[in-house]
């Protein structure tokens, strides 16, 4: 029975995910002794104080957010298998629980674009590796897509406590941005800061600035005013994995390792993002009306009798806003839903192509596969327990 240690901040939904699927896996296998260990036996033992206690305790394992200042070898020297938790930087010595940080950006970025923006921020802390690709990810997206030449960064947050940042600095660096603004945070923390800042300094949420964050941590999401929008990541799953990681790696502790990966599955919009960046104020209409009623069959005879615009002319304002034709536009979003009930439901892929609209599975699987790169089926085994 594998005696494992759990050091992280489970104030955190991040780590009670992953605390999820670990449990998971070992109600599924063999079970687990699991030790939660307060983040503040770490502060105050240090390291090597973790260490004599995981000895005295019997640990065979410790998933942890370890310091990259720690000298984190010790554990294996001690015949303890150690995997890192992205804290600040990805260790070399050991696996770390990490994520695709850059697709991450990417899909904020992608989102922002469907939504019409032209100005783009991004908000995050310096020399954090989570932050900095992320960050990197949301830019190479706006410049692939060529969708705006405005790009603000601010990186200037050393991280050190979560609830800390400079408001005078801040402040500044939000007034000056140009409006409207779609703005990403690196977490959700970091996303319901700027929430607080622009609602004492009267900038309207999402009219001027509309905010994402990720990890789409329900307390911190709701608690921010309005209510923050956020990419949702398979921890559950990367959870599940990491419990894997540890079982082969006490059983053979020379066998090669590779990181968990953790993916962004979807976005969960709310009153935060909850906008269309144009001045246009039919193509505004369609937009919501696409939105509201993406289960339906859309044709563009319909949204037409929608808006005083001939056919020609929809499309042509459409693509010119949007960059890309209305159909295409659909399909796209309608996708993104599809895949969004792939990690929800415990349906079969048919069964929710059928509830989604998707007469064509054939079809579906092509389009499915241009927008996120692997089949339908092959998404939910990367993603999901659910299947």
């Amino acid at each position: 029975m594998p005696r494992i240690i759990l050091l992280t901040d489970f104030s955190e939904e991040y780590a009670k995910n992953l605390l999820k699927g670990i449990v998971r896996y070992s109600k599924e296998h063999e079970p687990w002794v699991l030790c939660k260990m307060p983040f503040s036996y770490r502060v105050e033992h240090a390291v090597e104080g973790v260490l004599e206690w995981a000895k005295k305790w019997g640990a065979d394992g410790i998933i942890a957010q370890f310091y990259n200042t720690d000298r984190v070898s010790i554990f294996r020297e001690n015949g303890i298998v150690a995997i890192a938790q992205d804290f600040k930087e990805r260790f070399t010595e050991i696996p770390n629980i990490t994520g695709d940080h850059k697709l991450t950006g990417k899909m904020g970025a992608d989102y922002f674009i469907r939504k019409g923006f032209k100005n783009f921020a991004f908000y995050g802390f310096r020399n954090i590796v989570w932050s900095s690709e992320r960050c990197m990810g949301f830019r190479e997206e706006i410049e692939r897509q060529n969708a705006g030449m405005k790009f603000y960064e601010y990186q200037n947050e050393d991280f050190n406590d979560l609830w800390q940042y400079d408001y005078t600095s801040l402040t500044e660096w939000l007034k000056m941005l140009p409006k409207p603004v779609a703005m990403m945070a690196c977490d959700d923390n970091q996303g319901h800061h700027i929430t607080e800042i622009c609602k004492q300094c009267k900038i309207k949420i999402p009219e001027e600035i509309a905010v994402l964050g990720v990890d789409n941590d329900e307390a911190i999401c709701t608690l921010s005013d309005p209510p923050l929008s956020s990419i949702n990541q398979a921890v559950e799953k990367g959870g599940y994995e990491t419990a894997e990681l540890m079982e082969r790696m006490i059983k053979n502790p020379d066998e090669p390792f590779d990181d968990v990966v953790v993916y962004p599955t979807h976005i969960v919009t709310r009153q935060s993002t909850d906008i269309y960046a144009t001045n246009d104020r039919h193509i505004s209409s369609v937009l919501q009306y696409i939105h509201r009623n993406i289960d339906d069959k859309l044709t563009i005879a319909k949204l037409t009798h929608l808006v005083p615009l001939s056919r020609r002319l929809l499309e042509k304002r459409f693509k010119q806003i949007l960059g890309l034709p209305v159909y295409t536009y659909i399909i796209n979003l309608r996708i993104e839903n599809f895949a969004v009930r792939l990690l929800e439901s415990s349906a079969t892929v048919i069964e929710i192509a059928d509830e989604t609209g998707f007469s064509d599975y054939k079809n579906l699987a092509r389009n499915f596969k241009k927008v996120k790169g692997c089949t339908p089926t092959k998404y939910r085994l990367r993603h999901s327990l659910k299947h």
